[in-house]
């Protein structure tokens, strides 16, 4: 039986906020001003080998060609992009998006997740999906999509830690840099919301997240909050 959305509204837009967290801050991402710093975090010397292994571009070995991928990724509303901003040090170290924006369905997607070395495996990276979360339930979207090439086995594993759900692969789904890609769906849908937010303001906290390490998991949270 289909669900009654008698009083269902469209979602809004994504807009040029900022969005402050404990670790991290997102702001609309400005070549002008965050490029430098991406340059040196996404392609410099101490940057993740792996990190464009299944992103459909880069690596870049031009600072022109960089610039220009920023400019066209600062001038697009869908994809919407974020630059991560380390709140200890002002430093821009990664990228991401909300995309696949469909206002009159409430759907939504975070996508093209693009993060430094130094966001990696950290508060940050946690921190920075959680926000873009946040925010697009905020803004009335009811399913929040998470895709990623099937053989790309650290994002779905990410997309569980997260919270997502699981619900198929989309086999020959397309072809990036010249090899086929099946992909992976995970979605989050605003009925699940509520409790996986609780996890993750658990798992953010002081008490939870001390200058030592975590202290519980996130999934440890989001499990003692149902």
């Amino acid at each position: 039986m289909s669900e009654s959305l008698q009083h269902w509204q469209p979602a809004q837009a994504p807009d040029n906020r900022s969005l402050e967290g404990r670790f991290i801050r997102l702001e609309k991402l400005d070549p002008i001003r965050h490029g430098d710093e991406l340059w040196l975090a996404l392609q410099g010397p101490d940057s993740d080998p792996k990190l464009w292994d299944y992103l459909p571009y880069g690596p870049f070995h031009e600072r022109t060609t960089f610039d220009a991928w920023l400019k066209n990724h600062a001038a697009s509303l869908d994809p919407h992009f974020y630059s991560v901003i380390d709140k200890s040090n002002g430093q821009a170290q990664g990228l991401l998006s909300l995309m696949s924006i469909v206002p009159d369905h409430g759907r939504i997607e975070i996508g093209h997740v693009t993060f430094g070395a130094p966001m990696q495996r950290s508060p940050k990276s946690t921190e920075a999906v959680y926000l873009l979360a946040k925010e697009a339930f905020a803004l009335g979207y009811r399913r929040l999509e998470w895709k990623c090439n099937n053989d790309n086995a650290r994002s779905k594993r990410t997309a569980v830690r997260l919270g997502y759900t699981f619900e198929g692969v989309f086999r020959q789904h397309m072809v990036v840099k010249g090899k086929n890609r099946d992909t992976t769906w995970y979605s989050i849908i605003s009925t699940q919301w509520p409790p996986i937010a609780a996890g993750f303001e658990k798992w953010l906290a002081l008490d939870n997240q001390p200058e030592s390490g975590q202290i519980r998991t996130l999934e440890e949270c989001r499990d003692s909050t149902v």
